[in-house]
């Protein structure tokens, strides 16, 4: 009698190969792993803090590529830019305080003007 062939958890086709294998392709594992991280909350909310964090980076880069530009606070809300999210927090001997979106920062102006910086070793958090 031969042993009864597992059934795969995303289209119920029978599984070929080994006895612990849950899907009958990629494209089922994929799916089904897909729908569990969209059911889990915390991930959804993981995913979408670090979409804004990454494209906060990459305005930050276009509209200072040379390391140290100031430009309106507007232009950058234009582009995308969320204020809400960044990575972490520089504060200078004179009190100013620098918001970092990983390796590029900025200090918000008088006048509704960002000042942005390119990240030195020295404005990293402790332990990054």
């Amino acid at each position: 009698m031969e042993p009864k062939a597992a059934a795969c958890l995303v289209c119920g086709q029978a599984i070929k190969g080994r006895s612990d294998k849950k899907y009958c392709s990629d494209q089922c594992r994929s799916q089904d792993n897909n729908q569990k991280r969209r059911k889990n909350g915390a991930e959804q909310l993981l995913q979408e803090i670090n979409r804004a964090l990454r494209q906060n980076r990459n305005i930050l880069k276009k509209a200072s590529p040379w390391g140290k530009t100031t430009t309106r606070v507007d232009f950058l809300v234009q582009q995308g830019f969320d204020m809400r999210y960044f990575t972490h927090q520089y504060r200078t001997q004179k009190g100013h305080t620098y918001l970092f979106c990983y390796d590029y920062g900025y200090l918000l102006l008088p006048e509704e003007k960002i000042l942005i910086v390119n990240g030195q070793p020295y404005m990293q958090p402790p332990g990054g």
